[in-house]
């Protein structure tokens, strides 16, 4: 890329981050010593206020890069992405958003724990929301990665490296100072600006093709080099019968891993009431279902204007489609159009990646603090040391997600968010649909629900070709490949559910049918509700 390429989109980024620091700063001279200020915010945000922060949580670099690249390399397979990520709105809205902001207080375990034996449920479901948190932070580390080697024209693993560095340094700032609050208000001006520049790339795409859909399809199908299997089932997930199993255990995946995202149920906190909460889901459905309309448009523009070949010339993954599509929209290399866009997008999706690794961090930090740390303290932990401990945990979640970012970034960003979909499905959904549902649930019930999805999902990952045995995995001079689907879900979410029915029915326990009766009466009423 020139140098104006570089300067201007750093010129732009800058401006960002310089924006969202002050943000933090000025919300971090207000009080923050109170659990309820830094892990909710207060509780003080509005329904569409936090619909947008939702929004901005939601559409990560997985969503802005990775799916629009997997939409220019494989066509049709590739919206199965954005299906999947709409779709799971709907089982948010309708079983999780409202029942959850009545029973809990700041993350899934207090949900659970309400009625359980409270040490080992939280030990396990903070065990879990840690887990996924940081595969989701994964994600973004790869997708910050790849969009710095387009941005400076280089693909040294130090240039790489140095910018991963940099958004976890960024991030453990927004989260240690500002918490919550802070959080919000930097996804809710990074939902903007998101939104902005995918309406204005839409709409340069539409008329080049004059608005013709139609003729965009034909355009992606012919350059892509598959002509008319481009555009039909098949190219990506129906080569074989893993292929296709590998379809359904993606679908699944996604279509039930967001009601388990640490980060997204941790959302509903943030506002007064059950209704506020359920208002929320409807706004960041509207949102989001916008924006995923738009990637279509997008990834077939990548195909038919780019081309899969200098896709993936750039970035084998796909993940460079939206900033090269940018570029060419523009007026093309050189040109002063090409690279005042290419800048813009660059600077929208650098900001995509800081907002998302903030909630991220935040939700996990407060899994350690408030779930972790809380339970193995003999002694009551106090608020402030539990703040306390939330803001170190930060600093060490982002080394974690820092180093295995560094070791993932060959792999496509709405990848590796399929596999954290699938842990979260596998190892917290169970248990929240149990504990909110079932009468009979027990502590056991509950640890092994947890730990009954966590296992198989982490252990079949391992062992599947995403870590070894072929030339796109982690380490391709290895082979210790047994499991031959990418993402574990048509295996790991039933057995998820299974080990907490088996957990239920071999235990001793008694289900504490007092218990049930005020979560169920808080969850459908809000009566009792903090």
């Amino acid at each position: 890329m020139t140098g104006g390429h570089q300067a201007l989109a750093l010129l732009l980024f800058s401006g960002f981050v310089a924006v969202t620091l002050g943000i933090t700063t000025w919300v971090s001279r207000r009080r923050q010593g109170t659990a309820e200020e830094f892990y909710a915010g207060g509780r003080l945000f509005t329904p569409m206020e936090n619909g947008f922060a939702i929004a901005g949580d939601y559409m990560s670099a997985a969503s802005f890069l990775g799916v629009t690249g997997l939409i220019a390399l494989y066509g049709y397979d590739g919206l199965l992405y954005v299906v999947g990520f709409l779709v799971a709105w709907l089982v948010v809205l309708f079983l999780v958003a409202e029942l959850v902001r009545n029973c809990g207080r700041f993350t899934l375990a207090d949900v659970v724990a309400a009625r359980m034996s409270e040490r080992p449920v939280r030990i396990a479901a903070g065990t879990s929301s840690v887990t996924v948190s940081v595969l989701y932070l994964v994600a973004q580390m790869v997708g910050a990665g790849s969009l710095v080697a387009l941005l400076l024209g280089r693909t040294s693993g130090a240039a790489q490296a140095w910018t991963v560095i940099g958004v976890g340094a960024l991030m453990v700032i927004y989260v240690s100072l500002g918490g919550m609050r802070a959080t919000t208000w930097i996804q809710i001006v990074k939902a903007v600006l998101l939104l902005t520049g995918t309406v204005v790339l839409t709409v340069l795409v539409l008329v080049r093709f004059h608005g013709d859909f139609d003729r965009l399809l034909v355009a992606a199908a012919d350059r892509s080099g598959h002509g008319s299997a481009f555009l039909a089932p098949g190219l990506k997930y129906g080569g074989s019968w893993t292929a296709r199993l590998d379809f359904i255990s993606l679908g699944l995946a996604l279509v039930l891993g967001t009601a388990g995202l640490p980060h997204i149920l941790s959302r509903f906190y943030t506002v007064p009431t059950a209704r506020a909460a359920r208002r929320s889901a409807v706004w960041s459905i509207g949102l989001i279902g916008g924006f995923y309309l738009m990637t279509i448009v997008l990834g077939f523009g990548a195909a038919a204007v780019v081309g899969p070949q200098t896709v993936r010339g750039s970035n084998a993954a796909g993940n460079t489609a939206v900033p090269l599509l940018a570029l060419d929209l523009g007026g093309g290399a050189g040109s002063t159009g090409g690279t005042v866009l290419f800048a813009i997008v660059a600077a929208v999706a650098f900001a995509t990646i800081l907002a998302v690794v903030a909630g991220i961090t935040l939700a996990s930090s407060a899994s350690v603090a408030h779930d972790l740390y809380a339970s193995l303290r003999r002694s009551h932990a106090n608020t402030r040391s539990e703040v306390a401990v939330a803001r170190v945990a930060a600093v060490g979640i982002g080394v974690v997600a820092i180093a295995l970012g560094l070791l993932a970034r060959d792999l496509n960003v709405a990848f590796l968010v399929g596999l954290a979909f699938a842990v979260a499905a596998s190892a917290n959904l169970p248990v929240l649909l149990y504990a909110l549902f079932w009468r009979g649930f027990t502590t056991r019930g509950a640890v092994w629900a947890v730990y009954g999805g966590l296992i198989p999902a982490l252990g079949l990952v391992l062992l599947s070709p995403v870590v070894s045995g072929s030339p796109d995995s982690l380490f391709p001079d290895v082979d210790f490949q047994y499991f031959p689907l990418q993402n574990p879900g048509i295996v790991s979410i039933p057995l998820g559910f299974l080990a907490g029915w088996l957990g239920t029915v071999t235990s001793d326990e008694v289900a504490d049918e007092a218990k049930y009766a005020e979560t169920e009466v808080r969850s459908l009423t809000g009566a009792g509700a903090v």
